[in-house]
């Protein structure tokens, strides 16, 4: 018999944890977008996330023996906190499995809560099965952060107080999806009530398993999920979550990590409140449809989801939000190596702010410049490319190069003639202890490492680039290599800047 979604919902328990969350109108967010913004403030709940709801619910609704034994869950951190209160709440034990990528902000709340915090494997799926494991062993009892129907009701309370809170039409709601279970309790009640309403999920063309299953018609797993936005970080969706979205939904919005951070820069400069990634996806696909549909005038909903982000985050966000809210351009302009063009090319920018600059001879002709530019608007950075190449000057648009604004930016150091045979490529990994040694023991003694670069971003995951230097009758030995690894990695060797300036 199917689960009816409405009537959970309207009977859930949720608010003996949670509180009715507000919903906020973005008056300057509103003004830029020529739409009427709203954020759904789920980063006020105490937990700071939408994630108690429906742990606590599917905790009150377990029989007294099921608490007595105690419970268990997997989360990267938000849907931990959730079960770590309803537990205190509830006064019964509770275990949770969370991946080694986790937040330590996150880790630390859950401890402070009384959960006892396992760290198992890179992501949720790692320890979603370590969990089961556990579960079985010591007779707890599971609760799925979203392959529930009760966590999925719990959830679903969210879309119960938007309709009590806003009368009015409204154009869409746009819900952040991992695992689905908030887009899934949202648009079962929405889409009972008031079918008008738009849903659209938002994933990260990274961790995209929702859309890339609702694409294939059924659940497909994902090889890889990216880690920056740790709270969607899921290989694969649940089935009831899978089942509901696929009924109830009607599109996806893809964002990229730039357009999240310019998202949580707006979120800021709106209400002072940093949110995590998760958090300001949906605002980020809210801009991105209203500039493809053109529609003016319109209530858009956002669910900020939450705001747990580690600090040390802050710098990355920081650094890709210009770029992501496209007020920065980036360029490697090539001018003759005499005098008279470092002055022309400063001419040519005009009174433009450069907010990066970085320069190296590299011979007796000419030199490579790698600049960057605030712009007020996307197609100025086109305006600015023509007018260096009418004036003779090459140059090279690197605004959406991942490895030019990741590693070539901090770099720039000019080429080696002892460079023979190198590779270059970028690897992500997870940022813990032994990841990087990890990854150097894993590598042929005999490949020589000719540039390494790494930085520390606050992410939950490394980033380096590296030239190693590999024979040609050695190439199958390193695709095998690069097969065998568990990292994400890219190759770069034929990327334009890292011929230029490398």
């Amino acid at each position: 018999m199917p689960t009816n979604y409405l009537k959970k919902i309207l009977t859930s328990k949720v608010y003996d944890v949670a509180s009715e969350t507000s919903l906020d109108f973005m008056p300057i967010l509103s003004k830029q977008l020529s739409n009427n913004i709203f954020l759904k403030r789920e980063d006020t709940q105490s937990v700071f996330s939408f994630k108690l709801r429906g742990a606590y619910n599917k905790m009150a609704n377990l029989p007294l023996e099921s608490l007595k034994r105690g419970v268990i869950a997997a989360s990267a951190g938000n849907h931990a906190q959730g079960v770590a209160l309803s537990a205190k709440r509830l006064g019964c034990r509770a275990v949770i499995v969370m991946p080694t990528t986790s937040p330590q902000l996150k880790i630390d709340a859950v401890k402070r809560l009384g959960g006892e915090v396992v760290l198992v494997g890179e992501s949720f799926t790692d320890s979603y099965n370590h969990a089961v494991l556990l579960e079985k062993e010591e007779k707890l009892t599971f609760v799925h952060p979203f392959d529930d129907p009760d966590v999925i009701a719990g959830q679903g309370t969210i879309g119960m107080e938007i309709l009590r809170q806003f009368s009015k039409p409204i154009e869409a709601i746009f819900i952040a999806v991992g695992g689905g279970g908030l887009i899934a309790g949202v648009s079962a009640y929405i889409k009972e009530i008031r079918p008008d309403i738009k849903i659209i999920g938002v994933q990260t063309e990274d961790s995209n398993a929702m859309y890339t299953s609702i694409k294939a018609g059924e659940r497909v797993p994902l090889k890889d999920v990216g880690l920056f936005s740790d709270g969607t970080a899921v290989k694969i969706v649940g089935s009831e979550t899978f089942r509901l979205t696929k009924k109830y939904v009607d599109d996806f919005v893809i964002v990229n990590t730039d357009s999240i951070c310019a998202a949580i820069k707006d979120v800021f400069q709106e209400t002072r409140t940093i949110l995590e990634p998760a958090g300001a996806m949906s605002l980020a696909a809210a801009k991105q449809y209203i500039k493809k549909t053109g529609i003016k005038d319109k209530n858009i909903i956002s669910i900020s989801c939450g705001s747990n982000i580690n600090f040390d985050r802050l710098r990355f966000v920081a650094e890709r939000a210009l770029v992501g809210e496209m007020k920065e351009a980036i360029f490697v302009v090539t001018i003759p190596e005499k005098r008279g063009s470092f002055r022309n090319f400063c001419d040519l920018l005009g009174k433009r702010n450069i907010t990066e600059f970085n320069y190296r001879i590299s011979s007796s002709k000419e030199a490579n410049i790698f600049v960057g530019v605030e712009i007020s608007y996307p197609e100025e950075k086109n305006k600015i490319a023509d007018v260096f190449r009418k004036n003779g000057f090459g140059i090279i648009d690197l605004t959406n190069d991942e490895f030019a604004k990741t590693h070539l930016r901090h770099m720039v150091g000019g080429q080696s003639s002892l460079s023979n045979n190198e590779l270059l490529y970028r690897f992500e990994f997870p940022e813990r202890p032994g990841a990087l040694i990890n990854f150097l023991n894993a590598m042929n003694p005999n490949w020589n490492i000719s540039l390494f670069h790494y930085r520390n971003q606050g992410a939950d995951y490394g980033r380096i680039v590296i030239g190693i230097q590999v024979p040609e009758s050695d190439r199958e030995l390193f695709n095998r290599f690069l097969n065998e690894l568990s990292y994400p990695y890219w190759d770069e060797t034929n990327n334009p800047s890292y011929k230029l300036f490398l």
